[in-house]
């Protein structure tokens, strides 16, 4: 049994049974792929795919649980090497972090030059994406953490852990009829085209959530992926804005004006995301920390055994 065999049956199975992409993803043939399939198959006596004529149809029961323990044994073998590397190249190596727009442009970049002073020699690299498309790069290993407040808990291969607590505001271009309303009210909002985040970005659910339950339905003018984008149309007259109220800069947002809005929106919960069962480098929980400093290397080496996961905050 060879890792390679164990790579080429996971690939297999992520690309939902198909060879060429597999090979492709691998950089491999697929004849060479199918050859090593069958080499395992015979040496544990199983066979992992149900096949018509030379294509992958299926996977078999037993092929369930020997994916999934491939799986295991792969994340093992990664585990091994970072742990090489902790003690041989102590202070040194990289760290992926996969994150939303709003999450880079507003809340990372304090904790990012933070870290960078005390691990000069840690190279960062940053993905930016949606929330599942960022939980999908921390799932399949791409990443080493996901940092974002929606989707995460969709995916049970991600260990949960909640940093911090947010809300909204609304935006206005200056001397908007808004602006003299004495309390913002949901009704207020909804008379005017709304500038907002995408659905799948940034708590736009309880946004929908807030308006649903008062019966309301507002126009919603344009969707947009991150909160400069919103700002550049609330200027241009088109709308008001819904943002997370850490994306409006008094100082840089001369040209528009907040609200406050979170006694209208139920709250969100920003979330780091670490794949279960990785072996964190000292650095990883060191960055952790600074981001959410509640989050101690105690308390994640806990939640990542799955012993004291209910962080609450």
């Amino acid at each position: 049994m060879k890792l390679q065999q164990l790579r080429y049956l996971t690939e297999v199975a992520k690309q939902n049974l198909n060879l060429s992409q597999a090979a492709e993803a691998l950089h491999t043939s697929q004849p060479g792929i199918s050859k090593q399939i069958r080499l395992l198959e015979e040496e544990l006596g199983v066979e992992i795919f149900v096949r018509s004529g030379k294509r992958v149809t299926a996977i078999t029961a037993p092929g369930t649980a020997v994916i999934a323990i491939a799986k295991r044994m792969l994340q093992d073998a990664k585990n091994l090497k970072e742990v090489s590397q902790e003690f041989s190249s102590e202070g040194s190596g990289s760290l992926t972090i996969a994150t939303t727009h709003t999450q880079a442009r507003y809340a990372l970049p304090p904790v990012i030059k933070r870290f960078m002073a005390i691990y000069p020699k840690v190279r960062l690299n940053l993905h930016q994406g949606s929330p599942l498309q960022i939980a999908e790069q921390v799932s399949s290993g791409k990443a080493d953490l996901a940092i974002a407040t929606e989707a995460l808990d969709q995916f049970d291969t991600l260990v949960m852990l909640p940093c911090y607590q947010w809300n909204r505001c609304v935006i206005t271009p200056p001397k908007h009829p808004l602006l003299k309303e004495k309390k913002l009210t949901l009704e207020a909002i909804a008379q005017y085209p709304i500038i907002t985040y995408d659905f799948a970005f940034t708590g736009r659910s309880k946004i929908n959530q807030a308006f649903e339950k008062r019966g309301l339905k507002p126009h919603v003018a344009l969707d947009a992926i991150d909160a400069d984008v919103i700002k550049t149309y609330v200027e241009l007259g088109l709308g008001v804005g819904i943002i997370a109220y850490m994306a409006f800069d008094p100082l840089r947002d001369k040209h528009l004006r907040a609200l406050d809005a979170s006694h209208l929106f139920e709250s969100s919960t920003t979330r780091i995301g670490l794949k279960r069962g990785q072996f964190l480098r000292g650095y990883v929980y060191d960055f952790i920390e600074l981001f959410a400093p509640q989050l101690t290397r105690k308390g994640v080496e806990q939640a990542m055994l799955g012993a004291g996961t209910n962080y609450e905050l």
